[in-house]
């Protein structure tokens, strides 16, 4: 889709007419976005101003869940309408969005008792509505997890989430919406606003490695997520963001194995968090703490503090004690900064994950939220960007954001659970990627369920231009493997060098840049 020459070819042309709606920021709620106005009948163009999915929609905790915590805060609308999106996207984006079982242990110390416990788990499948939980005694819970901590440990329950790969989640949807006739733009930097004469924005001002262009549109809709405040000063709003961070490790699954997701209540400030099995790795978080002003000045990336570490280490060891690992045994870490509608909460873990749309001086702005809830919030900010577009479209009903899966993927190398894989993450593209795979490339990574086929697909026609857009976006090895895959990298270069046309110097610098970024933001002791 995206082959070599089509950012150029997409610059040479965007500023000759004006758009339909322009829509800034390529994480999960600008995809959405793109994906619903395009299905419109629209002439949408989405910006990105570093890599599709590089801020929050590639470093959250991998969840698409109605948020069990938030019914401990009674945020029960949100609660709500995120287990019913969850429920959706387990029937429409089949095998990218997978269903996953929690255990929840019920200790002697904890502060919500267990009745508490127990009504809650009720009431989390009656809002979607479903009944799929189930309670355990303390012995049944510790043959489903045998690695819990036995001592104070009452009995707990079993209930029901979902998984995904926050990157492949958005780009599907975004490869789907260009291929229905959309544009998106990923290294195009949004550094201003074209403004009409009353004040009112009518497009914007956009820079790439080599030029800036002014692009006309008819509705601008800011969906950066934390960074909102950052487009919004361009029309003199009010700040509203508060920007909280939060930090994950990942383990492989022989050091730290997993046979149930687990959710825990850290031992210090009783803080929910999670354990769970993601990618053939083990994955534990999260953290949630203010992300300040002077860290992000430092910081081209957000990454996990020593003292986040430590913490998490903190809860691993308290809720899995048999479980002997220790810093040394930390494939990666990762950090993402969530985008929370400041509400002046003491406490970050208090503040609402609800949405809001503002509209201000022709801007429109859609943040707060989270993965979950992306298809609501963008049918939301469409709806209110409606009257302004030509056409008067009708945003009212629900369209269909991910194609059908082909029905016909049979490969004689491949398990039944291999072709799900790739299907769910490459959608109608998977056809495509397994006729034109060498043999040998439909290996998995081992210990990961990934194909090196996918490493040469990606760079063939996923849009990378830096290294880390392949290895920590579309195919995750820098985050799942030792080392950051660098063991690896003499084959990841013969296979991907030749398909992304750089010489041997562009390869150097590229390969320089990423070790740089992993060492500071991804690895098991980032430098920040």
């Amino acid at each position: 889709m995206w082959t070599q020459g089509w950012r150029d070819r997409i610059w040479s042309e965007i500023d000759e007419n004006p758009w339909d709606i322009i829509v800034i920021g390529g994480g999960i709620t600008g995809a959405g976005i793109l994906r619903e106005a395009v299905d419109a009948g629209l002439r949408v163009l989405l910006l990105e101003a570093k890599d599709f999915s590089f801020g929050t929609s590639s470093r959250s905790s991998k969840l698409i869940h109605g948020g069990f915590r938030y019914l401990r805060n009674k945020q029960y609308d949100v609660t709500r309408e995120s287990v019913r999106e969850r429920e959706w996207m387990l029937r429409e984006a089949r095998n990218l969005v997978t269903a996953l079982g929690f255990c929840m242990p019920t200790y002697a110390h904890y502060k919500t008792p267990a009745w508490q416990m127990d009504m809650g788990v009720i009431l989390y499948d009656l809002l979607a509505p479903k009944w799929a939980h189930r309670s355990f005694s303390k012995s049944k819970l510790l043959k489903e997890c045998p690695n819990l901590n036995p001592q104070g440990l009452k009995g707990g329950h079993l209930y029901y989430d979902a998984q995904m790969d926050d990157s492949r989640l958005v780009l599907r949807i975004i490869q789907e919406a260009v291929a229905a006739g959309g544009t998106a733009l990923n290294y195009a930097k949004v550094t201003g606003l074209l403004r009409t004469r009353d004040g009112q924005a009518c497009g914007v001002i956009a820079q790439n490695d080599e030029s800036e262009k002014a692009i006309e549109g008819h509705v601008i809709i800011n969906a950066t997520g934390p960074w909102s405040d950052d487009i919004r000063q361009h029309v003199d709003a009010v700040p509203r963001m508060r920007k909280l961070r939060g930090s994950h490790l990942i383990f492989s699954s022989q050091d730290f194995p997993l046979s149930h997701a687990v959710t825990l209540y850290h031992p210090k400030d009783n803080r929910a968090m999670f354990a769970l099995p993601w990618e053939g790795t083990s994955l534990i978080g999260t953290t949630d703490l203010d992300h300040s002003t002077d860290l992000e000045s430092r910081q081209d990336e957000p990454c996990a503090s020593a003292e986040e570490i430590d913490y998490i280490m903190d809860a691993l060891h308290a809720t899995f004690p048999g479980v002997q690992v220790q810093h040394e045994n930390i494939i990666s870490s990762f950090a993402g900064l969530r985008p929370i509608i400041g509400t002046g909460k003491a406490r970050p873990s208090d503040e609402s994950r609800a949405h809001g749309v503002f509209q201000e001086n022709g801007l429109l702005t859609i943040t707060g939220g989270k993965m979950t809830t992306f298809r609501i919030m963008a049918n939301e900010v469409l709806q209110a960007a409606s009257p302004r577009i030509p056409g008067n479209p009708d945003f009212t009903g629900r369209r269909r954001i991910f194609d059908p899966l082909p029905d016909d993927l049979i490969h004689q190398d491949l398990s039944i659970g291999q072709l799900a894989y790739l299907s769910g993450r490459y959608g109608s593209q998977t056809t495509s990627l397994l006729k034109t795979s060498a043999a040998a490339e439909l290996s998995a990574i081992a210990p990961l369920p990934n194909l090196w086929a996918e490493l040469r697909w990606a760079a063939r026609t996923e849009g990378v231009v830096h290294l880390d857009d392949l290895l920590l976006r579309r195919v995750r090895l820098g985050m799942l493997l030792p080392n950051g895959a660098f063991d690896h990298m003499p084959h990841i270069r013969s296979i991907v060098q030749p398909e992304l046309g750089w010489d041997d110097a562009r390869w150097m610098a590229e390969e320089s840049s990423y070790r740089s970024t992993w060492q500071r933001a991804y690895s098991p002791a980032p430098l920040g």
